[in-house]
């Protein structure tokens, strides 16, 4: 059975006399900032003399040089993954390093001395601290990479309630675990779910319907975006009733008839890519190069004539249609007309 931590797990005193640095100031590092110091704790924000910096003294931190973190018991390094290399880290042998995802520890990217944990958000960045203000935190990922004094586990948990990442439940997870899972969703799952998208619309298209309308059933609506919070908020079974009877037997009559294609084959040689650390030297190589592929297919897959077609749809559908229409913006018509 899978380890759970809460709340209740934490000791009182492990954070007594730690001194913390933030290493970075961005969505996740001013969120862990703003919570922990909310929590009692008063960390220091170590960044590089940018705006990041000016924020942080803005928000009434004392900042430093990314350096200064090594004086620090406990380093939170929250930098995105390509840039943790560069970071030199020497604190004590008996400071901690907690970092926000698996993926550096996982594949060799840093290692410093002293403990080595993970406290992962299942949360983008701002929602971190938007959960944590609302009093209601979320579900994370907690892990021990390496235990040298023996603390690691009650100091990172002591800092993971502290942002409010036990609120919810943290999953025990070790860092690679964490890593070859978040990277799985990105290059395995993700990639599937788009050809089988793409493979739907045209189906549609071949059948008339119009692309407008299968990008609204698909996107715009929220239609799947609210039947996705159901299975988070219900569950599957539960939320099952929220569909019409037609619509639950026309799902779960028609499962399975997709299972002679063989995507577990593609998906285990992706999954291989990650695991076996060929992705990590993949992404050093075109990191260190300045991202040129990257740039190359963002704009293939996202470029201009893909952004342009989705700013004209949401200007003729979804919200706010009501009040451009109101104020005649780009209808051909006067504001009246529609009435």
């Amino acid at each position: 059975m899978t380890v759970i931590y809460y709340q209740d797990d934490v000791q009182p005193d492990a954070l007594d006399g730690q001194t913390v640095a933030v290493i970075g100031y961005g969505n996740q590092g001013r969120s862990w900032s703003l919570n922990l110091r909310d929590s009692g704790l008063r960390p220091r924000v170590c960044v590089r003399a940018d705006e990041s910096r000016e924020m942080a003294r803005a928000d009434g931190f004392d900042t430093g040089e990314p350096a200064d973190a090594n004086d620090a018991d406990i380093v939170c390094v929250l930098i995105p993954d390509d840039a943790i290399p560069e970071l030199v880290l020497q604190p004590a042998d008996d400071a901690l390093t907690i970092v926000a995802s698996g993926y550096a520890l996982a594949f060799d990217q840093i290692d410093p001395p002293g403990d080595q944990t993970m406290i992962a958000p299942r949360m983008l960045g701002p929602e971190v601290r938007r959960c944590f203000t609302e009093g209601v935190g979320f579900i994370s990922a907690v892990g021990v990479h390496r235990d040298r004094t023996g603390r690691a586990l009650a100091r990172t948990l002591a800092v993971a309630d502290a942002i409010g990442a036990l609120h919810q439940g943290a999953i025990a997870l070790t860092p690679r675990q964490e890593a070859v899972l978040d990277l799985a969703v990105e290059q395995v799952l993700s990639p599937a779910l788009t050809h089988v998208n793409n493979a739907f619309v045209q189906t549609m298209l071949a059948n008339d319907i119009p692309l407008e309308a299968i990008i609204t059933e698909l996107v715009l609506s929220g239609e799947v975006e609210r039947s996705y919070r159901l299975l988070r908020e219900v569950g599957f079974a539960v939320q099952l009733d929220y569909h019409s009877p037609t619509s639950q037997y026309g799902q779960l009559s028609r499962r399975g008839r997709f299972d002679h294609l063989d995507t577990r084959t593609t998906m285990d040689q992706l999954t291989d890519d990650i695991v076996s650390g060929r992705f990590a030297s993949e992404w050093a190589a075109e990191a260190a190069a300045g991202h040129p592929t990257l740039a190359s297919l963002r704009d293939q897959h996202a470029g201009p004539l893909v952004e342009d077609l989705e700013v004209e749809l949401r200007r003729r559908l979804g919200p706010g249609v009501l009040e451009r229409r109101d104020h005649g913006s780009g209808t051909g018509r006067p504001p009246d007309a529609h009435r």
